[in-house]
C-alpha cells in the first residue's frame, strides 16, 4: 500500500502530520472504516516505516499530529520512545493522537509519559456523531450511550463524519455544536467512497456545502476535509 505518510499544515493549528503504522485497529467494526487495512503485525517492519516517516519531522511549528489508523496504543514502543525524541530535540511542545474509546484508559498514561518532557498531549476521537443510534445501530463506532461532557474527560478533539444517508443540516450543525461545545477542537471528514457498505450520499454533502461550509469554514478550530486526503496525507 503507497501512501503519503508526512505533510505540514500551514493554515489552521498549524503542524506537521504523519500517518504511521501500527499493528492495527483492535475494534475493527466500523461499517464505514477500512483505514485499518493499513497495519502490520511485523513490530520490527512497521519501526523502521515509522522511523523513515518521522526523519521529516522538522519541529517547524512546535506541533505534531500522529495518526496511525487506528489508535496510539497500536504502535509499537520504540516508535513512541522515537515520537518523545523527536519532540525533546526538535522542541516540540504540543503532540496530537488518536484514540478509540475502548482505550480511553490508557491515555494517561501516555500523557504522563510525555508529560515528563513538558509535552502536552492532545488526544483526538473518532465520535462520528452525537446521535447515538445513528453512531451506533447504523456506524457500529462501538461508544456507549454517555453524553459529550463525559467523553471530554478522555479526549480534547474529535472527529465527526458527515455525507451520510439519514443525516440532514439540522443533525449535521447539531452536532458542531456539540462540538464547539465540549471539546477544543473538532474535525469534520465527508464521507469518501471506500470498500464499505457504507456510501456518500450527494445529496446531503450537497446540503454540507451550500448551508454550512462557508458558516464553519472560517472556525479557527474547525478542521473540515471534503476529500479525507486534504491534510496532505494518506
Amino acid at each position: 500500500m503507497s501512501l503519503k505518510r508526512y505533510s505540514v499544515i500551514n493554515n489552521k493549528n498549524k503542524r506537521e502530520i504523519v500517518l504511521l503504522r501500527g499493528n492495527g485497529c483492535k475494534w475493527k467494526k466500523c461499517r464505514f472504516c477500512d483505514y485499518y487495512l493499513d497495519f502490520s503485525p511485523d513490530t520490527t517492519q512497521n519501526y523502521e516505516l515509522n522511523k523513515t516517516v518521522l526523519k521529516n519531522v522538522t519541529g517547524i511549528y512546535k506541533t505534531l499530529e500522529v495518526i496511525n489508523s487506528g489508535s496510539f496504543t497500536d504502535l509499537d514502543k520504540n516508535t513512541i520512545s522515537l515520537i518523545k525524541d523527536i519532540c525533546v530535540n526538535k522542541d516540540i511542545q504540543r503532540l496530537h493522537f488518536e484514540c478509540h474509546w475502548i482505550h480511553r484508559d490508557k491515555i494517561n498514561d501516555l500523557r504522563e509519559y510525555f508529560g515528563n518532557y513538558n509535552i502536552n498531549v492532545k488526544i483526538k476521537s473518532g465520535i462520528e456523531t452525537f446521535d447515538y443510534n445513528f453512531r451506533e445501530k447504523y456506524l457500529i463506532k462501538g461508544i456507549p450511550d454517555i453524553s459529550p461532557s463525559e467523553m471530554a474527560k478522555y479526549f480534547d478533539e474529535v472527529c465527526l463524519l458527515f455525507g451520510l444517508k439519514g443525516q440532514s443540516r439540522e443533525t449535521m450543525e447539531n452536532d458542531i455544536q456539540i462540538g464547539l461545545k465540549y471539546f477544543e477542537r473538532i474535525c469534520v471528514n465527508i464521507m469518501t467512497e471506500n470498500g464499505t457498505p457504507v456510501k456518500p450520499d450527494k445529496s446531503v454533502i450537497k446540503i454540507f456545502i451550500e448551508n454550512l461550509y462557508k458558516k464553519y469554514s472560517e472556525y479557527e478550530n474547525i478542521d473540515i476535509l471534503i476529500e479525507n486526503t486534504d491534510f496532505g496525507i494518506g
